[in-house]
């Protein structure tokens, strides 16, 4: 606690009620993207300790069952052999799922607020 932490975070697509985000951690501090999210008003889904119970219980309602968060790309440096080791993964099954809901809703005009 007191440590600086910084993370950028860039608007990827918006739905009814929330947005997908992506989260460029500058430092690495416990919690820092639940915190920095919560603390900009804008909490990940399915955080049940910095997030919106009321938005938490919409998203299950859409199938999420865990916190929403996915290290799409992550990157970092093999000093024992000179070389930075990048590493991709797509959006799990899971999570897919409860975007084409959001989509869905999106598309029929639900611009639900969370809750």
């Amino acid at each position: 606690t007191g440590k600086a932490a910084l993370t950028r975070f860039r608007f990827l697509e918006g739905y009814a009620g929330a947005s997908l985000m992506e989260a460029e951690l500058v430092t690495g501090r416990t919690h820092q993207i639940r915190v920095h999210a919560q603390h900009a008003g804008h909490p990940l889904a399915g955080d049940s300790r910095y997030g919106n119970e009321d938005f938490n219980r919409r998203l299950r309602r859409l199938g999420l069952r865990r916190l929403f968060l996915h290290a799409h790309y992550l990157a970092f440096t093999d000093e024992e052999r000179q070389r930075t080791i990048e590493v991709s993964a797509p959006l799990g099954e899971d999570l897919r799922k409860v975007v084409q809901q959001l989509e869905l809703q999106t598309d029929k005009g639900l611009d639900e607020q969370p809750g």
